[in-house]
């Protein structure tokens, strides 16, 4: 049998971009981690994406509290921008939600 390093994969469904940039900017691995990720989970024709702090934290294996420094961080030099999910319950109130 032989061996093939590269088995044929679609170009489209398996890779995204990466700019080459990000690791000029000073991140931390963590930072760059997290900013691939989001790279993958993004729709390509909107460039928006909707993971939770919940998933990405499963994903990289590290805690929630720790996503959110790191997403900070990404928001502060302007890489990502944050957009809250809000509920309206029964009674009409606003409840920030956070999962």
């Amino acid at each position: 049998m032989k061996y093939n390093p590269y088995p044929k994969r679609d170009a489209i469904k398996n890779y995204f971009p990466m700019p080459n940039e990000i690791f000029n900017l000073g991140l931390r691995a963590g930072e760059i981690a997290l900013y691939a990720f989001l790279l993958k989970c993004e729709d390509r024709k909107t460039f928006k994406c909707w993971p939770s702090y919940k998933t990405i934290s499963k994903a990289l294996n590290i805690t929630k509290n720790t996503v959110k420094a790191y997403v900070d961080k990404l928001c502060e030099k302007q890489l990502i921008t944050v957009e809250y999910t809000y509920i309206f319950t029964k009674d009409g109130k606003k409840r920030n939600v956070v999962v």
